[in-house]
């Protein structure tokens, strides 16, 4: 018998319970339970490892660097990661949600993340990009920005599948152990082949198509694993309605649901944190001026995702114990002391060689664990039949304010410098922080 999601009006408060775990209907064949945990887990380390190597933060904006960006051009990055992250996903929840078997949806995504990679690799390999005169053609930087919003609509497809595949098969006191799982494993892996492999690819000439292929061969691997998820098929029906529409529901039921609000707003305060990730490798460079090594690429990676492991074995327990929504304000409050690292560290006495800079992708480490939280968060706030509808709603409120604000962003740090924009952004994460301190609790004392 079809089951039929009730109509979703914009504010819809009906849908959302008070001071309880909201607990999807299982949708795992019976006994499988530890079997699509381990797979879960399976393709979030392997996924972890391919995204090492395309860090947002660190590899990604130098690369653009070294082939001709600046502050304005680095920071269409975000503008696209976010775009990626927040239309497509929208647009094509309903689709998800009317397919039987989610997990077709996740291997689809996970192994089409990989090939704009792959093609990126081979244009890097085969040095079509070069001038007669050995100089990077003009139009490589905007053939990569392409590759990367290609990659960014299917990633931003592929998490949402993602979240709905968990919130079908994984009950919401596990939620955050599968997100710890999957980092804890797969941060010291990640770190592990960085320290191997990076050193030796960044002092070849041809050492950035190596980089650019891992991510597509591990991703590839990330996707086979869904293969294996053992699921029983959904029967929902939905109303067709144009794409717009939903987007625009989406956005207003951000803002009108009365528990989901406070989600919102916290998310859109949060997105500052986004606006400045492409900045930070730029910030230190200019401090180490000539003394700056491309090897320290390595040491921000391998520190960046080592923080990402320790708050992400904190945050997981304390939201599987305590609710989502500690953990979210827990690693908001951490996320705000980056921007305020990298200031400090660029103009501190006697550190404005850049040789302590790799601190600041400590605190920086909080950025995609508070992302998580906060979709995981919303998650325990609805049934399993409006996840996708409900996660798009939020990842509007984390992309939105992002694709306006970062060539803005891009502009001011060009023209200001880094040090002001990071103050402001600070302060709208410390708002975002304490915002979150409102969030409603999901959870009973059992």
């Amino acid at each position: 018998m079809s089951r039929v999601a009730p109509p979703i009006s914009a504010s819809a408060p009906d849908l959302v319970t008070d001071a309880q775990v909201v607990d999807p209907d299982h949708g795992g064949v019976p006994g499988a339970d530890q079997r699509n945990f381990a797979l879960l887990v399976m393709h979030q380390v392997l996924f972890r490892i391919g995204w090492v190597f395309k860090t947002e933060s660190i590899v990604m904006p130098y690369f653009l660097d070294a082939i001709g960006g600046g502050p304005i051009i680095r920071s269409l990055l975000m503008v696209l990661n976010r775009l990626g992250a927040s239309v497509p996903p929208a647009l094509y929840a309903r689709r998800l949600k009317l397919m039987k078997q989610k997990r077709w949806s996740l291997y689809a995504t996970t192994t089409g993340s990989g090939v704009p990679f792959a093609i990126i690799a081979a244009v890097w390999w085969s040095e079509v990009w070069r001038e007669a005169d050995g100089s990077v053609a003009p139009w490589t930087k905007w053939f990569f920005l392409a590759m990367y919003a290609w990659f960014f609509v299917v990633t931003g497809l592929n998490q949402l599948s993602l979240q709905v595949i968990q919130g079908k098969l994984v009950r919401a006191n596990l939620r955050g152990r599968l997100f710890t799982a999957g980092v804890v494993i797969g941060s010291p892996l990640s770190i592990l082949a960085v320290w191997l492999l990076m050193p030796g690819w960044l002092a070849r000439p041809d050492g950035f198509a190596l980089i650019f292929a891992a991510p597509a061969v591990l991703f590839f691997l990330s996707g086979l694993a869904m293969l294996a998820i053992r699921e029983t098929s959904d029967s929902y029906t939905e109303v067709r309605e144009p794409g717009w529409r939903r987007l625009v529901r989406a956005a207003r039921l951000a803002f009108e649901d009365p528990k989901l609000r406070p989600v919102a707003i916290s998310a859109v305060l949060y997105s500052a944190a986004f606006t400045l990730f492409p900045h930070y490798q730029a910030m230190a460079r200019e401090s180490a001026g000539e003394a700056f090594n491309i090897q320290s690429l390595v040491t921000w990676t391998i520190t960046q995702h080592t923080a990402v492991a320790v708050i992400s074995f904190l945050a997981g327990p304390i939201a599987d114990w305590f609710g989502a929504r500690r953990a979210v304000q827990m690693t908001m409050f951490g996320a705000a002391l980056a921007p305020f690292t990298a200031i400090f560290l660029a103009k501190g006495a006697g550190l404005g060689d850049g040789q302590a800079f790799w601190l600041v992708f400590l605190p920086l480490g909080c950025t995609p664990v508070t992302n998580k939280m906060l979709l995981n968060y919303t998650l325990e706030l609805v049934g399993r039949e409006h996840h996708t509808l409900y996660s798009s709603s939020i990842g509007l409120c984390l992309a939105l304010p992002v694709i306006v604000m970062s060539p803005i962003v891009g502009v001011l740090v060009a023209w200001l410098g880094a040090a002001p924009v990071f103050v402001l952004m600070a302060t709208i994460l410390l708002a975002g922080g304490v915002q979150s301190l409102w969030l409603a609790e999901t959870r009973t004392k059992e």
